[in-house]
Formats: structure tokens, sequence, C-alpha cells
């Protein structure tokens, strides 16, 4: 095939290194362009992998104790049927699950010893239908919830926290106390530890508290459970499911999805996964304009070449095409093996980050510290592609004004020592 002399001779260029000193050196340069570029390219991958890898993990372990939809009235006050509104988000087809719920924060007093903690009535059999934690408890602590029984379930670093084992009592105190001739008293009652759970989340291991709601429902004084959790489909969905849901049900109906729930963990997370993607492109962009100081060196290098073109006919335009050509050749081959050498790592860092842990003899996840004790990934190709364009881009623009240069060279002066 008769490939356009531009190309031909701008990747000859670009593999130049076995003629003489000078070009040995500036091929080195060429190569370390490359490979800054590869390894910025690679790196930028590997950090938002991570970065997936760790908002999954966080994500999956949040939903296996929470719903992806909440339903509430604006008063806060019990629903006057549940089912009923139950029945009616289900005919919404991305609904698979309805339970009801009352939710409230209280103390936990065992002893001298006092937590704050945040409440949560259930209905354990249709809790079952709504989150991954419930159905994993089903058939075990969750069966223990009776109504009229004054049974609770703890997270477990909250029981450890209050040293509570499952059969001992515990007093919950209630928010707004008791009106009596002396004053206002606060309300207590005094539960059973029936079990506890563990949902590898610690902000829930440490402040939450299982009840069966009609407990709940005397507990805290209210007529009924006063909002519905919904399970949906696809959980990453929920917000567009809450706003039709809310559409649908009406104005006197608060409807509130996972991401609401958490907006603050999650805005953190997207604030800090945009000022990393800023940061490691810095680090691609100052490789890739390293390529500028290559091709100028190579048309200073190339001023008798390029001056024997203009004098066979070759145009400005092509002359500049020829050093675009090996600027982009340069680009295009770094952005290729650092998202081949990010791609790679990136899938197997579960293998990478335990191999290194043990050749230096440390851990960077302790489990005592952290909530995840391993390393997760997840590549995206919505992170990947933007990576390589932004990449081939950078390194595009690097070559402009190098090529320019060489256009402009004449071959009455270049020739003029030769």
């Amino acid at each position: 095939m008769n490939w356009p002399y531009e190309l031909q001779i701008g990747w000859r260029y670009t593999r130049a290194g076995r003629g003489g000193r000078r070009n040995r050196f500036i091929s080195f340069i060429s190569g370390v362009s490359m490979l800054g570029i590869a390894l910025g390219v690679a790196a930028l991958i590997i950090v938002l992998s991570v970065m997936n890898g760790f908002q999954k993990e966080v994500r999956d372990r949040m939903l296996s104790v929470i719903a992806h939809i909440e339903l509430q009235s604006y008063q806060g006050q019990a629903l006057p049927d549940w089912q009923a509104t139950a029945a009616q988000a289900k005919q919404n087809p991305a609904v698979i699950g309805a339970a009801p719920f009352i939710a409230a924060q209280a103390l936990i007093a065992r002893g001298a010893d006092m937590r704050g903690a945040m409440v949560r009535g259930i209905s354990p059999a249709e809790e079952a239908t709504v989150t991954p934690l419930a159905a994993e408890l089903k058939d075990g602590p969750l069966a223990r919830l009776r109504a009229g029984e004054w049974g609770i379930l703890l997270g477990s670093e909250l029981a450890r926290a209050l040293g509570v084992r499952e059969g001992d009592k515990i007093t919950l105190v209630a928010p707004n106390g008791q009106v009596t001739p002396a004053g206002v008293a606060p309300r207590l009652k005094q539960f059973t530890l029936v079990g506890t759970f563990h949902a590898g989340h610690y902000e829930y291991d440490t402040g939450m508290a299982l009840i069966h709601v009609d407990d709940a429902a005397r507990f805290f004084q209210v007529e009924g459970p006063t909002g519905v959790q919904l399970k949906i489909r696809d959980a990453l969905q929920a917000r567009e499911v809450a706003a039709e849901l809310g559409r649908n049900l009406g104005p006197e109906y608060y409807v509130r999805d996972w991401t609401r729930t958490n907006a603050n963990y999650f805005d953190a997370v997207v604030v800090e996964k945009r000022m990393m993607s800023i940061i490691l492109t810095l680090i691609v962009a100052v490789a890739a304009f390293n390529l500028v100081s290559t091709l100028v060196m190579t048309v200073t290098d190339k001023q008798a070449d390029i001056a024997i073109l203009r004098t066979l006919g070759a145009s400005p335009r092509s002359i500049m095409g020829i050093f675009m050509v090996q600027g982009a050749a340069s680009g295009v081959i770094g952005t290729l093996s650092g998202v081949g050498l990010g791609l790679l790592v990136a899938f197997n860092i579960d293998v990478i980050v335990p191999a290194i842990e043990r050749l230096l003899n440390v851990s960077f996840l302790p489990g005592s510290i952290y909530l995840i004790s391993r390393m997760p990934s997840d590549p995206q190709w919505g992170d990947i592609v933007p990576i390589g364009v932004t990449s081939l881009i950078l390194a595009f623009l690097a070559t402009l004004y190098p090529s320019w240069r060489a256009s402009r060279v004449q071959p009455a002066e270049a020739l003029r020592y030769e």
C-alpha cells in the first residue's frame, strides 16, 4: 500500500535512533516522553478504578442495611394505611419490594454506659424483601423480634461498646419525655438483646438498632408505621424512580432515595474523584508537552532534510504534517501503552497488592482501622475512554508549535552551512 510520504517520513523520524549520537539522544528523549505519557495514563486509570471500587464497596455495604427508596408523610406522622401506600408504589414496575418502618433517634443505656443510636422499627417478614441484611438474618436473630416481647438487635460495634451480649437487658430512652405533675420525666423502656448484626459499614454497626415495628409504635407513641421502604430492580436508577413515584403519589408524601439519604458522602466522593482526575491529568499534560522539546530538537537536527524536501516541491503544510505525524505517533504509542498497563494493573490489583504486602511485610488496609480490608478495583469505560482521548488531544496540541516552526524553515538558510 502506498502511504502518503508525510506518514512514511514521520514514522521514520519516530523510529530514528541508530544513526548518530545526536539521533540516539533525540530518540532517548522521545522514549522518555512516551514513557511519561504511558505512566501518567496508567496512574490515572488505576487511581480512578480504585476509587470506583471503594465507592462500589461502600455503596453495596450501605445498601445491605438501608432501602433504595423511602416514602414518608411530610408531617412525619403515621401513615393512614401503609399497605395501600405500598400497593400504590408497587404499581411502578421498577419496585419489587416494600416494608413498613418507624425511625427515630434514641439513647441506649447499659449501666453507666450510654450511646446515641438510630432506632428503626421494622416488620421482620417484609423487611427481608427490602434489604439484603434482613434477608440474611431472616431465619436467625431477626426471627426473634416478636411484637410485644420487646426484643432488640444492635450493631456489632454498638453492642461491643456497651459490653452487652445476647440475653442482656438494655434501656432505651425516648427523645420526647413524659409530662408528670413533677415536670417532664424521660420515658424509659427495658429491652432484651436478641442478637447483633454486622453490616460491614461503620456508621450502621456503631449507631443502629432494630426493634419490631409494633414495639416501636408503642415506645415512640405513634399510631403506626411512619414510612414505607422500597426496593427497586436497579439501585442506580433510584433517583429517577423516586422522582416518578413523587409525581404519582402526590404532594402529601415525601420521597427520598438512598443517594439523597447519604448525599454528603456521595457529593464528597464525586468532588474527590474530580479533583484527583484534574491532578493526574496534569501529570499526563506534563509528559505530553515533553514532546515539544523532542520535536524542537528533531526539527533542528533535520534542517537539511527539510530544506531538501522543500526544494523537491514539498509544501509547508506537508512539512508540518511530517512532524505532526511524529508527535502524534509518540502520543498514540504512549497512550495505548498506558491504557494497557493501567487495565492490567486495575484488573489484577487484588493479586498485585497482596503480593506487595507480603514482600514488604506491611498492610495497606488494616481491618482494625478500615471497614474494607482489601484493595477494590472497578475499571469503567466511562473513565477510561475520556482518559485516552484527553491524552491524545494533549499530545496532538504539543505537536503544533514545533511542526509550525518546521514548516517555516527556509531552504536557502538551512543549506547555507551544509
